[in-house]
């Protein structure tokens, strides 16, 4: 079955360059490549999901159909016990040398490299991501996923250039993998629980986030997320939760332990008031996202704008965060840029323990606040 669904989905859906070599490829611009002529069996028991070669992405959107531009490249759906693995490289050949996007697709849309929905039991492994559009590797309604010792790679001005999405997805692994891009290194959306990282690093990007959840008034549930030996270098945040005013559902049980981050500008942020439309457009909103349970245990290293920002809801503030063993020094002057800021603890409630530096970074309330409780009909709760 694997066999099968691999070698139909390159013949019949690809169209991209496939070559044992990258330079080979680039000799053959405009054709598409038959995996059966380079060992691919199709026969329901020869492995064919190995990439060791290279898969180029089209050099433009003309090469597709008008009616069938996609929002992805590559885009597996429905697969059971699915590996793809190998030495080899997606290239995207969506970036230049100077960061910017060579490709302009539909107005506005710009195409996630590799998707995976409604698939269980995927594993992907040892490959290389590089230069996508937009996401790298998306994982949308899926479960039981492991990433493991893969590189994604994309320059850090790329815009929206997610490492790695997941959006709807549950127990999932992501292991021993490097991360550049010009966004979230791990994005985890609505829908989500159970995601165990470890042993990532993070550079640049803007680190590990969980949101924005809630946008337009929507429902939002992420819960048991545990990140640990994580490093996050020349990045924009470090560990981030966002939501949208208006928002419904929760946040909970989130770990992050033994990080180590350099160079970061904002390495702890909870933000409730998450607006990427500009502050105009977004308008205050009674209900929020609630976030609870949220613990920071040995976060080391270095920040230049601002060690942490916990910025909660007036209506519903974060309760049970916890700090442990926090410490965060600012960079040296000459990559800082200027004067940092102090940390800022609004409606967040919880407990500093252990060594915690600099010192307003202890600045939780102590007491487990006031939480307005729930108004909506037991189909808008988690």
């Amino acid at each position: 079955m694997c066999s099968f669904v691999s070698a139909a989905l390159l013949i019949g859906v690809l169209q991209c360059l496939v070559s044992p070599s990258p330079v080979a490829a680039a000799r053959t611009p405009g054709r598409t490549f038959n995996v059966l002529s380079f060992g691919a069996a199709a026969d329901g028991i020869t492995d064919d999901s190995e990439i060791d070669g290279t898969v180029l992405a089209p050099p433009d959107m003309g090469s597709w159909p008008k009616p069938r531009r996609p929002l992805q490249w590559l885009n597996f759906k429905w697969l059971q016990g699915f590996i793809i693995q190998g030495a080899g490289t997606v290239d995207g050949q969506s970036i230049t040398s100077q960061g910017s996007s060579i490709h302009w697709y539909v107005p506005g849309v710009k195409p996630t490299l590799i998707r995976f929905y409604s698939s269980f039991n995927v594993t992907v492994r040892n490959i290389r991501i590089t230069n996508s559009p937009q996401c790298h590797l998306k994982f949308d309604s899926s479960g039981s996923i492991k990433v493991k010792n893969i590189t994604i790679s994309s320059p850090g001005d790329s815009l929206n250039t997610d490492g790695i999405h997941l959006q709807n997805t549950r127990d999932v692994e992501i292991r021993s993998s490097n991360i550049a891009c010009g966004d979230d290194c791990v994005s985890i959306q609505t829908g989500c629980s159970n995601i165990h990282m470890k042993n990532i690093v993070c550079n640049p990007g803007h680190g590990i986030s969980i949101g924005g959840l809630g946008k337009d008034n929507s429902l939002a549930c992420v819960s048991d997320v545990v990140a640990e030996s994580i490093s996050v270098q020349n990045a924009l945040y470090g560990l981030r939760i966002k939501t949208w005013q208006g928002g419904v559902g929760s946040v909970r049980n989130i770990t992050f332990s033994n990080v180590k981050v350099a160079n970061v500008a904002t390495p702890i942020a909870i933000d409730q008031f998450y607006c990427d439309r500009g502050g105009a457009r977004c308008t205050n909103r009674s209900d929020a996202v609630a976030i609870t349970g949220v613990t920071y245990r040995r976060v080391v290293g270095t920040y230049w704008f601002q060690p942490v920002r916990l910025a909660c809801s007036d209506a519903r503030p974060c309760t049970g965060v916890s700090m442990v063993d926090v410490r965060l020094s600012p960079a040296p002057a000459s990559t800082s840029g200027g004067a940092v800021r102090e940390a800022l603890c609004w409606n967040s409630y919880g407990e500093a323990q252990g060594t915690v530096e600099p010192f307003g970074v202890g600045c939780l309330q102590r007491s487990n606040g006031y939480a307005m409780p729930l108004t909506q009909p037991f189909n808008y709760t988690c």
